[in-house]
């Protein structure tokens, strides 16, 4: 009897996977728990495995496609054996983004998954490519001209979102006042120019910056710190730290100051809610990692007010290292109360992070420079001195904090690391 290929729950939290890469052909042979796909969910690569052995008979959903936990991706069975719609019917969600029917195994009486889930090329026009019946029946039902909406699906396949956006900034325009607006650039492909398709962690890391800027009222201040004393106790105890195999970084001094400054003034550990502040009893930091062209991820330090500097140092090594190598499991991006991007190590002085939702604030890292300050001693005196200075760029959530309570916690971050001993 033929096999369903389910989406899993891949962690806490996730409800939705973009389909990435099919490791299989319809057609092909496959053996149980053998690599079949491969599937991203934010901005983390997962393999799911077969579920049983045998032939892989349909591919339901093609990549690029985004499908939800439970939603059926393919069917495996026996070497000819048929299948039809009745007897493994795809839900509706599913229909908006099956595409047409992948070629099926040799010698098997392949039929179509439902007479709705292909429309008549005829009747749509060729410029637009494929529309799913649930976008046709939107366009239908709001009179959308679909030539007008700008598709950011696989090779720019008009989606259901994009319909819905479509419609949205229609009905915000005629409620607006009636004033020439600006319109969305639109790209035509000349000879000279390339086209670089957008990556599931591109498209993850778009939306999620687009929905930030649009949520939150973001607000920027900047205090620097002399590292002083932070790179003397590096210098004494790295070699030590090394004995464990531990790389004692300096991202492991600002987690740690971090989780000092969210101790002293717990609003700024917290997420907005129409009824009110939800105050995070865990801090759980979140360290922006660079991918290097492919963006970056956000792997999830959990309980990080537990760890002495080793355990942060240690935490700190295995996530970074994990990340870069694409292998980090879904629930180790999720859960984050702060967030930290150490944007110095490419130079930057500071910056202008965007908040990862729905924390209150992240704190940007700029990079360390020897310059003059004044130091002033114990008795008052003022003396010009050379020390290791970085800048501390906190961006905050302006309906959580104001200013003077954000200056707060900057300041408590700023303390901790000139009076590290």
């Amino acid at each position: 009897m033929p096999t369903k290929v389910f989406v899993p729950r891949l962690g806490e939290g996730v409800e939705e996977v973009t389909i990435t890469k099919w490791l299989k052909a319809a057609g092909d042979s496959v053996n149980e728990m053998e690599a079949l796909l491969e599937v991203n969910t934010d901005k983390v690569d997962t393999e799911i495995p077969a579920p049983a052995s045998g032939v892989l008979l349909q591919i339901l959903l093609k990549e690029g496609v985004e499908a939800k936990v439970g939603d059926v991706l393919a069917i495996i069975g026996e070497a000819g054996e048929s299948v039809s719609s009745e007897q493994y019917p795809v839900s509706s969600d599913q229909l908006a983004e099956v595409s047409e029917q992948l070629p099926a195994a040799s010698g098997m009486a392949a039929k179509p998954l439902d007479e709705s889930s292909t429309l008549n090329k005829s009747s749509t026009p060729k410029d637009l490519g494929f529309i799913s019946p649930v976008v046709a029946r939107i366009a239908a039902e709001k009179g959308i001209d679909l030539s007008r909406v700008r598709g950011t699906g696989l090779n720019g396949r008009i989606t259901k979102n994009d319909v819905l956006q479509f419609l949205g900034s229609r009905q915000s325009e005629s409620s607006d006042l009636p004033t020439s607006q600006p319109k969305p650039s639109t790209f035509n492909l000349q000879p000279s120019t390339d086209f670089l398709p957008h990556t599931a962690i591109r498209r993850a890391i778009a939306k999620h910056m687009v929905e930030s800027k649009q949520t939150s009222p973001h607000v920027l201040t900047v205090m620097e710190a002399d590292l002083s004393r932070v790179i003397a106790h590096r210098a004494a105890n790295k070699d030590t730290f090394a004995r464990d195999g531990v790389n004692l970084t300096f991202t492991a001094y600002f987690m740690q100051a971090i989780v000092a400054g969210l101790k002293a003034y717990p609003v700024a550990n917290s997420s907005w809610s129409d009824d009110g502040i939800v105050l995070h009893k865990a801090i759980n930091l979140g360290m922006a990692t660079s991918l290097g062209e492919d963006g970056l991820i956000v792997p999830v330090i959990k309980n990080a007010d537990a760890l002495s500097l080793l355990g942060m140092a240690r935490a700190v090594n295995d996530l970074a290292g994990r990340a870069r190598a694409r292998k980090l499991q879904p629930d180790e991006v999720k859960g984050g109360t702060f967030t930290i991007t150490n944007h110095g190590i490419s130079g930057s002085l500071f910056a202008f992070p965007v908040i990862n939702q729905p924390q209150c604030g992240i704190l940007g890292i700029g990079a360390m420079q020897k310059r003059v300050v004044v130091v002033t001693d114990d008795l008052g005196r003022d003396t010009i001195a050379i020390r290791p200075m970085v800048y501390l760029s906190f961006v905050f959530d302006h309906r959580i904090l104001d200013g003077a309570s954000a200056d707060w916690f900057l300041a408590k971050v700023k303390e901790t690391l000139e009076n590290w001993t």
